[in-house]
């Protein structure tokens, strides 16, 4: 079969089979479901869930319901079926063709630098800050803190996966450990003191809570597909990827469900609103109360689980991200150096490194958008890096139905059920509601209380003109990236071959 007869988004550079073949398989089905726990479980973002009191939840469960549960059966059958190094970006490939793959994967990429450099340093810098060591913000202190924290984050994915793998893993288990014992102490906490019961007409949904609450609760929910970025490392992806997301939708429920629901009955909404880096932690110091004369060190135990829940939560979207860019690179997206993958390691480290400058640009950014105030720099950023997510999902979703009619025989060992109709529903509802939530991560308080645009959707803190300058700038600026990286990826896309992980069948639909 020649060249012309195949599509060109099925076939692969040269560049891209040199880097894979240094990749080794050693991911299996115990650390794919504890990816995705780090992947998907963040303690970043609780705090401001919570903020909204009881809606927090409700609206945490609706959107689990009619969205998490068809993104994961989504993810299950892509990454089973086509199980390739660069996952997300792939699929965009083979579905839309390499420039809006290559776009979009930019956009995907950045958000996480961008996270780990503003959102991440904040909170670890606020955890030790308040818990362990007294510090000014921008004082030595302060920038030691988030710039260790962001190389060590750099570092962790740089290394092996056979050993970086494990970061996760016991990032997992610290999540896990801290929801129980948060949850066991609340239990204690509300017999001992009494709780803070929410009055019926706060469990009433609202639309300015639905709004200001469904890009973060988007952003909470997303992760499925990171593990798939390592495809060709994986042991069985055609068996471990759908029992992993299926086991992964449960565990994640009730590690999102049980923390927001516990701070909601300790602390009322005005204890937490502004304060959202903090606000979990404060929940946590709260109901330790009950530990008497233990409560410092049950908390500083705390705050050690919590710091290894972020560091992890870097270190996997960083292993994921970051492969997925590095292909795109070598696939012809992108200039080819960045997509090197080390002969020792096995891991892109240049992009690695690329991404620790990103973060520690927007780490020194982030200190002069808040005017040295954490909780602005905070909520101000992250509202970029949620934007950042949900626009790259538009993209990613509907690659199902796209992939289900353009390459009709690929083997599915998992098939999203109820046939096409099915598949239809999994990719209109989760695509809707990427939509929905970039409209509203570009326009907060957009139809709020029978206003166009109501300013109190804003992040605490800035104008509605500065919010819509950073928001607009950072788009403009993703994009001018992407086009770049096309252009200067045009030498190695002039070097396409057959990709031997192809299924034939599908090759022979293209005929």
């Amino acid at each position: 079969m020649s060249l012309q007869e195949i599509d060109q988004s099925d076939l692969i550079t040269e560049a891209a089979l040199e880097e894979k073949s240094k990749l080794r398989r050693h991911f299996g089905r115990f650390d794919i479901f504890f990816f995705l726990i780090c992947a998907i479980v963040g303690v970043d973002t609780l705090g401001q869930v919570a903020a909204s009191g009881p809606q927090g939840f409700l609206w945490l469960i609706f959107l689990c319901v009619f969205f998490f549960v068809p993104y994961g059966l989504l993810v299950a059958e892509l990454g089973s079926a086509f199980p390739e190094e660069g996952g997300s970006y792939v699929w965009t490939r083979m579905a839309w063709g390499r420039l809006p793959a290559g776009l979009n994967s930019i956009f995907f990429w950045f958000s996480n630098p961008v996270w780990i450099g503003s959102t991440l340093a904040l909170l670890v810098i606020a955890a030790l800050q308040n818990y362990v060591f007294q510090f000014e913000d921008g004082s030595w202190m302060w920038w030691a803190v988030g710039l260790i924290y962001i190389w060590f984050s750099v570092w962790s994915a740089i290394l092996s996966f056979g050993v970086g793998k494990w970061i996760p893993t016991v990032g997992a288990w610290c999540r896990i450990a801290l929801v129980v014992i948060f949850s066991v102490t609340t239990v204690m906490y509300g017999i001992q003191f009494g709780l803070h019961i929410p009055e019926a007409t706060e469990w009433t949904p609202t639309w300015i809570a639905f709004v200001a609450l469904v890009p973060l609760l988007f952003y909470n929910l997303v992760g499925f597909e990171q593990p798939s970025a390592a495809g060709d490392e994986m042991k069985n992806p055609q068996k471990d990827v759908p029992t992993s997301v299926l086991r992964g939708m449960g565990a994640s429920i009730l590690l999102y469900g049980l923390p927001i629901l516990a701070i909601v009955f300790v602390l009322p909404p005005s204890a937490i609103a502004g304060n959202g880096v903090s606000a979990f932690l404060d929940a946590v110091d709260t109901t330790f109360q009950v530990w008497g004369g233990a409560q410092d060190i049950m908390i500083k135990l705390a705050v050690i689980m919590f710091i290894l829940a972020v560091v992890s939560s870097a270190s996997a979207w960083l292993m994921g991200s970051d492969r997925a860019q590095a292909m795109a690179a070598v696939d012809g997206t992108g200039p080819r150096r960045l997509g090197h993958f080390s002969s020792k390691y096995g891991t892109p480290i240049t992009v690695n490194l690329v991404s620790g400058v990103i973060a520690t640009l927007v780490f020194a950014a982030s200190a002069l958008i808040g005017g040295g105030d954490a909780a602005t720099a905070f909520n101000v950023t992250l509202g970029v890096v949620l934007l950042f997510t949900t626009l790259s999902y538009i993209i990613i979703f509907p690659s199902l139905i796209k992939l289900r009619k353009s390459h009709p025989h690929t083997p599915r060992p998992y098939k999203v059920p109820f046939g096409m109709a099915g598949v239809w529903i999994c990719g209109i509802l989760t695509t809707g509601w990427a939509v929905f939530a970039s409209l509203f991560g570009i326009f907060p308080g957009l139809f709020a209380d029978g206003q166009l645009l109501n300013d109190d959707g804003l992040p605490e803190g800035v104008s509605r003109m500065e919010y819509t300058s950073i928001v607009v700038g950072a788009i403009a600026i993703a994009l001018a990236v992407g086009l770049i990286f096309y252009r200067l990826g045009r030498g190695t896309r002039q070097h396409l071959v057959i990709d031997p992980e192809m299924p034939i069948e599908a090759q022979a639909e293209k005929v």
